[in-house]
Formats: structure tokens, C-alpha cells, sequence
């Protein structure tokens, strides 16, 4: 099988594709610090920032061109949790140009390619997150990013569904990456990075439409959108997510 990894010099995307190389599999890694890939020699590796426009671009025709089965759209940053400030415009723009605004241009040659008769048995994956779910006042653009992320890959799901191909969306709680490491405070149900990335193999294995994990988190945020806003305004005010402490 031929495998895609946006976003794999570190964290998740790195752990995928240790697991598909293992596993026999040729990889187009795509990553900002290809430095940090040396495990991955004789695999293709391709250097780029994903949050401008002409280089997403030259990576997305890169991808049409090798013809791959699966995609991982993993690629993504934050600038962790503060309630102390408004995000700047730069970097609102940034986080959105890496989480979202790449996305079509990188799959927009294979997108076209797979809706011709090309698609059958193709699968997208996008790693999005349980933040796009609720927008926490300390991280509006991370969570609207994500949030972004997940309708795209719904309306994706319905286009591609006709040609044969499979969207998939994994929406993984706090997992101990890099990103995390950014917050300081204690995050409720964080997994392993290996544990995580487990879970998130095998709902790419089993073609789950929508995984999102760990359930009891996954479960309480969704009640907790049952709710009416007055009481949802006076939990987020209660809230210890993006405090800059560890009480």
C-alpha cells in the first residue's frame, strides 16, 4: 500500500508511520523539519510548510503524481491554552492556514483524480479533535480550525462516496505529543502517545466513519452541549481547561 503522512517529523504522525513502515508499506512523509527524520531513509520524504499557499500546492500535485491509497492529513499546530490574551492575527492565521486552509490544495489533484474513475477502495483520513467540538475561550482558533476540518471532510465523505473512496475523521482527546506539552494545566483523560496512536490505527483499519476518543471525554462534551448556554457559560467560567497552573 501507498501511504501519505502529512505532519510526521513528530507526535502522531511520526508514530503512523513508523507503524506503516513496519508493516511493509512505501511512505511519502511530508513534514516542516525533515531533519528530525532519519528512521525514514529510503522512504520519500518531502520538505514543506503546509500554512502557504504555493507549497501545499506543489505537495498536493507531488501526491497526485505518486498515486497513493491512503492519505493521513495529520499536519497541524497550536499555540497551546491562555485565557490571559486574545491570539494575535498572525498567529490565528497561521494556526488556520496549517489546520484547515492547506488541506484543499493538497488534496485537490488527487481529489479530481479519484472522482474520474480512480477512487475505489482509496481512503482519506483527517486527524481533527475533540476541541472542535467546544471552542474553550483559550483556544478559539485551534478549536475553529478543527471545527473547519470536520465539515470539510463530512461534505468530502458525500462527494467521494460515489467513486469508491472512504473519508475517514478521528477526533483524539489530549495525547502526550509536543502540542500538549504546550499546556499547563492537567489535562483530563491525556493518553500515551502510543496508546493513542493505537486507537488510531485501528479505526483506520476498521473504515470508521468517525472515531473519536476517549469515550468518557467524547461523552461528556457532547452532554455538556445538551445543555442550555447559561449553564454552559457558568461551567466553561468554572472550568480549569487553558488555566496556567496545575491545581
Amino acid at each position: 500500500m501507498r501511504v501519505v503522512i502529512t505532519g510526521a517529523s513528530s507526535g502522531i504522525g511520526n508514530e503512523l508511520a513508523k507503524i506503516y513502515k513496519n508493516e511493509g508499506h512505501q511512505l511519502f512523509l511530508v513534514a516542516r523539519r525533515t531533519e528530525l527524520m532519519t528512521e525514514f531513509t529510503g522512504e520519500k520524504i518531502v520538505g514543506a510548510d503546509l500554512s502557504k499557499l504555493d507549497e501545499s500546492v506543489r505537495v498536493g500535485e507531488a501526491i497526485e503524481k505518486w498515486n497513493p491509497d491512503l492519505i493521513i492529513i495529520n499536519a497541524g499546530m497550536s499555540l497551546g491554552h491562555s485565557r490571559d490574551k486574545l491570539t494575535s492575527i498572525n498567529d490565528f492565521e497561521t494556526v488556520f492556514l496549517t489546520n484547515f486552509s492547506s488541506i484543499h490544495p493538497t488534496l485537490y489533484p488527487i481529489l479530481n483524480k479519484w472522482s474520474k474513475g480512480y477512487g475505489h477502495d482509496k481512503k482519506i483520513v483527517f486527524i481533527s479533535s475533540l476541541a472542535s467540538l467546544i471552542s474553550l475561550p483559550s483556544s478559539i482558533a485551534y478549536s475553529t480550525s478543527k471545527r473547519a476540518m470536520n465539515s470539510y471532510a463530512e461534505g468530502l465523505r458525500f462527494f467521494l462516496k460515489p467513486h469508491g473512496a472512504k473519508v475517514i475523521t478521528i477526533l483524539p482527546g489530549f495525547i502526550d505529543t509536543a502540542l500538549t506539552h504546550k499546556n499547563k494545566f492537567k489535562m483530563p483523560f491525556i493518553l500515551p502517545l502510543d496508546k493513542g496512536v493505537e486507537l488510531i490505527y485501528d479505526a483506520i483499519e476498521q473504515n470508521k466513519i468517525f472515531y473519536a476518543f476517549p469515550k468518557i471525554f467524547y461523552y461528556a462534551i457532547n452532554l455538556l452541549n445538551l445543555m442550555p448556554n447559561i449553564l454552559i457559560e457558568w461551567i466553561v467560567a468554572k472550568s480549569r481547561i487553558g488555566l496556567n497552573s496545575e491545581k
